[in-house]
């Protein structure tokens, strides 16, 4: 396979109208193939299915310190809930408050609190400052950004490097700007790249010098334990890397059972210092008398701790590694040595990072949706929903049968093969 940029306008127009005919075989199947959101297949929430018989009627209701967890009370969280994501953080028991069933809700309550009251050592609430912006490394997910619309946050692009967010720009730009109060990352199996930050990332992140006495880093660790290899990724642990550097409130850190058990009825976590978490405890004291201490205990019953966290999700990856190889293969066979796409082999997570040539993003997703095939909007890995170089395409290969993700990735192929013909053709021309 040679590179279709070398190519001339008569082998372009030849395969355009190739590809084209195939397109349309496509599109008479009047095919209904959803992949817009990573989310777990049937059969991988069916592994935990066993969760549901694990509190018997008449059986033991309390955890292991006494508490009745069909009472009142524990307001951050059951010891054996926190002390399982503390492992899967690698923090202390004692810097964990569990919350409900989505680290995006604790993410956006935190933002939210941030915004009306400040977070520890804040000199004001952030909302009664002239500007507020954060450090949004693109591509990135989608829901961040939305969170960072919702209350105003001026939104500030960082290029995403193989090892993580360009520290260069971060550092700069943290340095000058005491308006900036934050940055997004999510540190393993990166959303959508899948890319896991290095040692060296972790470090000048936690050490770097910011002009905001009161900047945070919120670390989405969504990914920790989704791994789709026996040799997975290292991440090196952040809060104790920014204990180490001197700033240990820096860091507010996310995480969730919803891709390990059930998407809509799992468990979250967050985890800071000592200092950030006495003082967010005290504001959840108002705002809740406790989160559901049930289904903490049927989680932490069912796991039992990092052992059985780490066999259920080889099993997950058992049925994930497959799509992901599909999806790679087909990608390699038919757009590799092209020059018309690039695409990330990730080691974990949920996601493939597409790359067209610049302008052709959203003319492939719109017409990707016209065979029946819906993807992720083109633009929605960055902030505004705009990609400055229309060419990122998200994929996400979990949800759909095997037959279905074949059929839908021969679709985007073709789009982007076709796409890039006219592309290329109208460069051509001009």
């Amino acid at each position: 396979m040679t590179d279709w940029r070398t190519w001339g306008s008569e082998q372009l127009t030849t395969i355009a109208q190739e590809k084209q005919a195939a397109y349309d075989e496509y599109k008479s199947r009047k095919l209904k193939l959803d992949m817009s959101r990573g989310k777990p297949c049937p059969e991988q929430l069916d592994l935990s299915g066993g969760m549901l018989d694990v509190l018997k009627p008449g059986g033991r209701l309390t955890t292991e310190d006494g508490t009745d967890t069909r009472n009142y009370g524990g307001l951050d969280g059951i010891p054996e809930a926190k002390r399982l994501f503390a492992d899967i953080l690698e923090v202390k028991p004692e810097e964990v408050i569990i919350g409900g069933s989505s680290s995006l809700t604790m993410m956006h309550d935190t933002i939210a609190r941030a915004m009306l009251h400040g977070v520890y050592g804040s000199p004001a609430p952030w909302a009664k400052l002239p500007k507020v912006k954060f450090l949004c490394p693109s591509p990135g997910y989608d829901r961040h950004f939305a969170i960072c619309e919702l209350f105003g946050i001026e939104m500030i692009i960082v290029d995403m490097l193989p090892d993580g967010p360009d520290m260069d720009q971060v550092e700069k730009l943290a340095a000058e700007d005491e308006a900036i109060k934050g940055i997004w990352c999510v540190p393993k199996y990166s959303n959508p790249d899948g890319i896991t930050y290095s040692d060296e990332v972790v470090d000048r992140l936690a050490g770097m010098s910011a002009k905001a006495a009161d900047f945070r880093i919120f670390w989405d660790n969504a990914y920790a334990v989704h791994h789709l290899t026996d040799t997975p990724d290292r991440l090196k642990p952040m809060l104790a890397a920014c204990k180490a550097a001197g700033h240990p409130d820096r860091v507010f850190l996310f995480s969730s059972t919803s891709k390990i058990s059930f998407s809509g009825a799992g468990v979250a976590a967050m985890a800071a210092s000592a200092a950030n978490i006495s003082f967010i405890r005290r504001q959840l004291s108002v705002q809740t008398i406790g989160p559901d201490k049930l289904n903490q205990l049927r989680h932490v019953r069912f796991f039992g701790g990092m052992d059985g966290i780490r066999s259920h999700m080889a099993k997950h990856a058992d049925i994930l590694r497959p799509k992901f190889d599909a999806v790679l293969g087909l990608l390699a066979s038919e757009l590799g040595d092209t020059g018309i796409a690039s695409w990330n082999e990730p080691n974990g997570g949920y996601f493939i990072s597409l790359n067209t040539l610049d302008g052709c993003a959203k003319e492939v997703v719109a017409m990707a949706a016209e065979a029946g095939v819906t993807l992720t909007q083109a633009g929605a890995t960055f902030p505004y929903g705009t990609d400055p170089r229309d060419r990122n395409i998200r994929i996400a290969p979990s949800y759909p049968s095997p037959e279905e993700l074949q059929a839908a990735i021969r679709v985007l192929i073709l789009c982007v093969q076709i796409v890039s013909a006219r592309k290329l053709l109208s460069a051509r021309e001009a």
